[in-house]
């Protein structure tokens, strides 16, 4: 596979095992377990910073750039589709980082804001994902030529390096793991499906 679309699956991936640990954040939180601010924080930091501005980021400057120059319009079509998912994925990663921001123990009514909010970010972010990877970047795949691809995977590790900063990926992924190992997801998500 082209190393841009393969470096964007991979991305998928981490992002779907935080959105798991989010779920499981949300749904003892729902049950009345003891909720850390710090944990709402940093799930928003890690949506904000990894999900949206490095990898919707380089879809977002790169990969649809490159589409639309070849045929694929923003306003309507796939990419519209995915743009308009990106700004209502904000609106949810805003909220959960205004409550971050407080202090002192969560409110009963931040509780529910976190749980409003989670029950509305991970369905839209997993079908988003889905969305992604079995339509888009086949799209992309075979609508761009091979040489634009090779360069989008170079311009990718430009934007990584230049936009998000030298060890930006490997403070996200620190991240990442620390959440989950924290709120585990559930292990029917994580398990393979088998063939």
């Amino acid at each position: 596979m082209i190393a841009a679309i393969e470096d964007l699956i991979t991305e998928h991936r981490l992002i779907e095992r935080v959105l798991w640990s989010f779920e499981t954040f949300a749904v003892d939180l729902s049950r009345g377990a003891d909720a850390d601010r710090v944990s709402v924080r940093e799930y928003a930091e890690f949506f904000a910073g990894f999900a949206d501005r490095c990898h919707h980021g380089k879809e977002e400057d790169l990969l649809f750039v490159k589409m639309n120059e070849h045929g694929f319009p923003r306003e309507a079509g796939p990419i519209a589709v995915m743009l308009s998912d990106h700004v209502e994925g904000r609106k949810h990663v805003a909220g959960l980082a205004t409550v971050g921001a407080g202090s002192g123990p969560l409110s009963e009514e931040e509780r529910a804001t976190v749980i409003a909010h989670a029950r509305g970010y991970i369905p839209l972010l997993t079908s988003h994902i889905m969305k992604e990877d079995n339509v888009l970047y086949p799209m992309a795949l075979q609508a761009l030529p091979t040489a634009e691809m090779e360069k989008l995977g170079r311009d990718f590790e430009v934007f990584e390096r230049e936009v998000m900063g030298e060890d930006a990926h490997e403070r996200f992924h620190a991240l990442a793991e620390k959440l989950i190992h924290c709120y585990p997801p559930d292990p029917v998500k994580t398990t393979p499906v088998s063939s």
